[in-house]
């Protein structure tokens, strides 16, 4: 279980001699200590191009192009091999990616079902109800590359809830979705995050998930 996520003096490898320029020198994630605690949520607001959809991928180990470290509890992830990662990712770390990463010739449900096979986290009743909630009930068996983008994001959301975590990164969650689908969609993510006692990561470049952050960070 990972309890606390943990950066120190963490900077991508982009920014390396820029540590005293904008964004680096403004930032209160770049070059701090910074701590994420399970089950409190977190906003990581952001202007384009100062690094928030690299900090998601470092958190979930797609990519390790920074100095400083990263701890989940007391274990530094550059030292995680592909078992521990299997693990983490099955277990304790889910991830919306900002591009969503569906496979447009299958159904939205299709999309959905290969993560929940992996995990057998919900039932395909429950997964329906969540579908039904985001108004995409009638979507199910249409194929992803027919939906409109923010009824792809939508179902990607559905997916990242398949499984069991200590924390969820959302990466821009919101970014295609109109003041309704925001609520419902923080309605859904909220629910099954206190379900489990988990924490929100969550990065916005201004449409902000309508979920009330405990801490604001700005990248």
């Amino acid at each position: 279980m990972i309890e606390r996520i943990i950066l120190k003096n963490v900077l991508p490898a982009v920014f390396a001699g820029a540590e005293n320029e904008p964004p680096v020198c403004d930032s209160q994630v770049w070059l701090q200590d910074v701590t994420f605690e399970r089950g409190r949520h977190y906003l990581v607001e952001a202007e384009s191009g100062t690094g928030k959809s690299s900090l998601c991928s470092f958190l979930y180990g797609n990519r390790s192009d920074y100095s400083g470290s990263i701890m989940f509890n007391d274990s530094d992830i550059s030292r995680y091999g592909i078992d521990e990662w299997c693990d983490v990712r099955r277990h304790a770390l889910a991830i919306l990616p900002q591009e969503m990463r569906l496979f447009p010739e299958l159904t939205a449900m299709e999309n959905i079902m290969i993560k929940n096979r992996l995990t057998h986290h919900h039932s395909a009743e429950h997964i329906m109800g969540m579908l039904t909630a985001l108004e995409l009930g009638h979507k199910a068996d249409v194929p992803a590359g027919h939906l409109s983008v923010g009824q792809q994001q939508r179902v990607a959301i559905v997916r990242a809830l398949c499984q069991p975590f200590d924390f969820i990164l959302l990466d821009e969650p919101v970014s295609h979705l109109d003041a309704r689908n925001n609520v419902a969609v923080a309605e859904l993510i909220l629910t099954e995050s206190v379900a489990q006692g988990a924490g929100i990561i969550a990065t916005s470049v201004g449409n902000n998930i309508s979920i009330t952050p405990d801490k604001v960070l700005m990248l």
